[in-house]
């Protein structure tokens, strides 16, 4: 198999021809890919640095099961082959591979479906099923996997169409279950969680709107005390049974420094302090991390343990019940109250988009719409008694 850089007549783009052998014929076929990368500018290097990458894609992408493949045989080969990749992070993998194990195998190997076999018909029944248990969003991730994995047959001239392109769209349906703690609840809250395993943890996440998977991947190392910043640039995310601690975040927006506050510098230096008298006192049993947000023993708190008390703090002391992410929503509703704009918000939040910030400030607007429906409500009733 070869790839080579080409221009088309007309065309402004580069383009790569893929030269390979037929499985069947032995003959040399052919396949042109576009890069996407102006032939204007100076941008050979880049198309020949695409061109490999291509080639490698391709060449991956040669399951060697033929054309008489079983399909669930060939999307298990096929996520294997993303296992290697630079381009698949390992919380990526775990979390197709959940998906491939409980959802998408179980219902089509009793089908003894041949990979050549496969029709539109098929999918659109997985897809229906699933959709009556699931969100029509992580539906939509399936259905994503499975066209990722077709699109690989289509490449090898097993099948001559995807036909998970052929089915009816799944529409995505945007969250609107997000709930705010008001900035009453935001001060008890903060009260009630003093002492508490979770009060450095609420505090951080209150403060800088912060992910749990960025909270609880915050390091000593990360906060430079003399410059005054906190860096966010790395996450602890769980992926079904499995924990990944990594140097990433969820988008390059996410990955920033924030300045670093006398309060919240005064409550790092204070949980420091507790930390090392803990480790002296527990010399044996402590357990010694890199990591901020921990267990009074030293041991990293597990994401579902920071879900599940933090529901148990709520009840515990009256408050409204809400999903732990929702104190990232949180943070922008009090920041609303404080005065701040919805650029402000989106810079504070690290949103990558501004339309999420957007998305947040209409269910934010329409708390301020209630509160004038209340007031107005409380006030005509008085004037019309």
């Amino acid at each position: 198999m070869t790839a080579t850089v080409q221009v088309k007549k007309n065309r402004p783009n580069y383009y790569i021809l893929i030269r390979y052998p037929d499985e069947t014929t032995g003959k040399e076929r052919q396949k042109w890919v576009t890069t996407d990368i102006p032939v204007k500018g100076n941008n050979k290097r880049k198309a020949e640095a695409r061109r490999d990458e291509i080639l490698a894609e391709y060449t991956r992408d040669k399951l060697d099961l033929g054309k008489d493949a079983d399909f669930t045989e060939f999307i298990k080969k096929w996520l294997e082959t993303l296992r290697g990749s630079k381009n698949i992070a390992s919380t990526t993998y775990d979390a197709y591979l959940m998906t491939l194990n409980v959802h998408i195998v179980p219902h089509f190997e009793p089908l003894k479906l041949k990979v050549k076999d496969v029709e539109p018909r098929h999918i659109q029944q997985y897809v229906n099923r699933k959709l009556e248990t699931l969100s029509p969003n992580t539906v939509k991730e399936h259905l994503a996997n499975i066209s990722s994995c077709l699109e690989s047959a289509v490449r090898q001239n097993i099948i001559a169409f995807n036909p998970a392109k052929r089915i009816e769209p799944i529409r995505k349906v945007k969250y609107t279950g997000a709930k705010f703690l008001n900035e009453k609840q935001i001060d008890r809250l903060l009260a009630d969680s003093k002492g508490d395993p979770l009060e450095i943890v609420i505090l951080l996440t209150l403060f800088y709107g912060l992910r749990r998977s960025e909270v609880l991947g915050l390091k000593w190392n990360a906060i430079d005390f003399d410059n005054g910043t906190v860096s966010i640039e790395h996450t602890v995310v769980k992926v079904g049974k499995a924990i990944h601690y990594t140097d990433a975040t969820k988008n390059d927006s996410s990955n920033d420094a924030l300045p670093l506050s006398g309060m919240i510098k005064a409550h790092l230096k204070s949980w420091r302090k507790e930390q090392l008298q803990r480790k002296l006192l527990q010399p044996n049993e402590y357990v010694d991390s890199a990591y901020v947000c921990t267990m009074f023993d030293g041991s990293l708190m597990k994401p579902d343990y920071v879900s599940h008390h933090f529901k148990r703090l709520l009840v515990k002391n009256g408050l409204p019940v809400v999903r732990f992410h929702d104190l990232r929503h949180s943070s922008a509703s009090y920041l609303k109250y404080l005065g701040f704009d919805m650029k402000d918000i989106q810079t504070w939040l690290r949103h990558a988009d501004i339309k999420t910030s957007m998305n947040l400030y209409t269910h934010l607007d329409m708390e301020a719409k209630r509160e004038i429906a209340d007031t107005l409500d409380a006030r005509l009733a008085v004037l019309g008694s």
